[in-house]
């Protein structure tokens, strides 16, 4: 799987998204890593270009009900329906409900281990692996 790491907004603190990069990379996973301060229509565009599988999501500024909805958008204006948008960072976790509803996967709350985050994109590529026979 390729993958796509983005810090969206003005968030300058990106060792979160960094160590969840190289525990991917670790894990085997292709991971593009896009760096800080990134708008919604960078990230959709760096997807489009790198045809990735997946986005990861990174934000601790609370600004994620303005720019994940953004950013899905930005996506389907795209016609990228087909990737899997997960989150990580500051959610509250009344917050993870509407994100879903949204579109975006799964949400990983500060502490998460990173294996949660392998797990998960695992269990993905092993569906879309038994999907595809």
């Amino acid at each position: 799987m390729r993958i796509l790491i983005a810090k969206p907004g003005l968030d300058g603190h990106d060792r979160g998204a960094k160590v969840i990069a190289r525990a991917l990379r670790d894990a085997g996973f292709e991971v593009i890593y896009t760096g800080i301060r990134q708008t919604p229509q960078m990230i959709a565009e760096a997807a489009l270009q790198e045809d990735v599988d997946a986005i990861g999501l990174s934000i601790l500024s609370g600004a994620h009900q303005t720019l994940f909805p953004k950013i899905m958008a930005e996506l389907e204006a795209r016609g990228i329906d087909d990737v899997i948008v997960w989150a990580g960072g500051i959610i509250p976790e009344e917050d993870v409900a509407p994100l879903k509803a949204l579109g975006i996967s799964a949400v990983f709350g500060p502490g998460s281990p990173t294996t949660e985050t392998i797990n998960f994109l695992r269990a993905i590529e092993s569906e879309r692996a038994t999907t595809a026979r």
